[in-house]
């Protein structure tokens, strides 16, 4: 909802919080609804003629959709089925982060082991087809952010000796 100079109007943030409301209420969003509250906004058509604020309706009326199945599905459980359902999932939730933080740190430790042995611009090269992959792993924090040297010759090396 902006305007040509890409600054959101006054009127369409007016329209996000009043279909925020509907939301929190459970009233049903339509643009006859929407229009009926807005201070400016006299027509359901000036909503449904608009790109985005059309747009913006949609989300917010798939919202209560999805918002409603929900809660129809919890209705339909007993209160202490659907606390162990919650805490099952809370749980769930916790495993599947620390499987994505020891998921993280071993690929760090593995890029660190590549980048040591003087490997890493392979690597490098065989991600360049999955920058999507690479974007998201950055994102993680799986991606050295230090530069990586390569090792000393091996005659430059001291070997120790048992």
């Amino acid at each position: 909802m902006t305007d040509n100079t890409g600054s959101v109007s006054a009127s369409d943030e007016q329209m996000h919080e009043i279909l925020e409301r509907l939301l929190a209420a459970d009233d049903d969003i339509t643009a006859r609804a929407v229009a009926r509250l807005h201070p400016t906004i006299n027509a359901a058509s000036s909503i449904t003629r608009s790109e985005l604020r059309s747009r913006l309706l949609a989300e917010y009326q798939q919202r209560q959709a999805d918002y409603r199945r929900w809660r129809g599905r919890v209705a339909k459980r007993s209160g202490a089925d659907t606390a162990a359902s919650l805490a099952d999932k809370d749980a769930r939730i916790a495993e599947l982060e620390a499987a994505v933080q020891l998921l993280t740190a071993s690929h760090l430790a593995m890029l660190r082991a590549v980048g040591e042995l003087g490997g890493f611009s392979k690597w490098v090269k065989f991600y360049e087809q999955y920058r999507e992959a690479r974007d998201k792993l950055a994102g993680f924090g799986a991606i050295p952010a230090a530069p990586v040297a390569a090792m000393p010759a091996e005659r430059d090396r001291k070997t120790i000796k048992p």
